[in-house]
């Protein structure tokens, strides 16, 4: 039978050359794409998540282990596609970093933990003015919007984007979180007005989610 617990290991370890032939013979041998994806590399997410939390691991490690779970994925995708079943959607999510600012690291890892925990994710890139978020946000129905700024000089642009959402048809429909290492929890939401703060990739998940559940 199938190694399961292989496919697991190669995701919390960042295994990213072994995940393919795993879950290839995995889904050879018959095992069910929705139970891979849910019990072994979901699983090995949260695992990961909370190595970070308490500072066992670091970025590149915990991006590694996302970028093996997304490559894992694309093996079981068409799987899935051809059954006509999908992966629970917890929530449309776009993200983007504010105008002035070029930095994607953290908020491409963002976009990969939150595919891994069962999210749609639009990555509308970098240097995003306010009117382009609220345009895309219409556009793919999001639930939540992530704003990521990494520099203080970005901070009027954090400000006019969450005022952007809320002078729209937007307002009080689609949620808003800051973050990124310029944005402090007092900035976003006591300055700003954002429904939000993230501190990094994996609370960003537990907040979003959070925010999800109070809509």
């Amino acid at each position: 039978m199938a190694d399961m617990e292989a496919i697991k290991e190669a995701v919390s370890k960042g295994k990213r050359k072994e995940i393919v032939g795993l879950v290839q013979a995995a889904l050879d041998q018959g095992a069910d794409p929705q139970k891979i994806i849910n019990d072994y590399m979901i699983e090995a997410m949260k695992e990961v998540g909370a190595r970070f939390e308490a500072k066992k691991i670091f970025v590149p490690e915990m991006m590694m282990s996302a970028r093996t779970m997304q490559t894992g994925l694309d093996v079981i995708r068409p799987i899935i596609a051809e059954s006509g079943s999908q992966q629970e959607k917890v929530g449309t999510v776009v993200i983007g970093t504010v105008f002035g600012d070029l930095h994607d690291i953290g908020k491409n890892l963002v976009v990969l933990m939150l595919e891994s925990s069962g999210f749609e994710v639009i990555n509308i890139g970098e240097n995003v003015p306010p009117e382009t978020f609220v345009e895309k946000a219409r556009e793919l129905g999001a639930d939540v919007v992530g704003l990521s700024s990494l520099l203080t000089t970005g901070d009027p642009h954090v400000k006019a984007t969450v005022e952007a959402f809320k002078n729209s048809d937007l307002a009080g429909k689609v949620k808003v979180v800051c973050g990124g290492a310029a944005v402090t929890p007092k900035f976003a939401v006591e300055t700003c007005g954002a429904d939000g703060h993230a501190t990094d990739a994996v609370d960003a998940v537990k907040v979003i989610i959070n925010l999800i559940g109070q809509s």
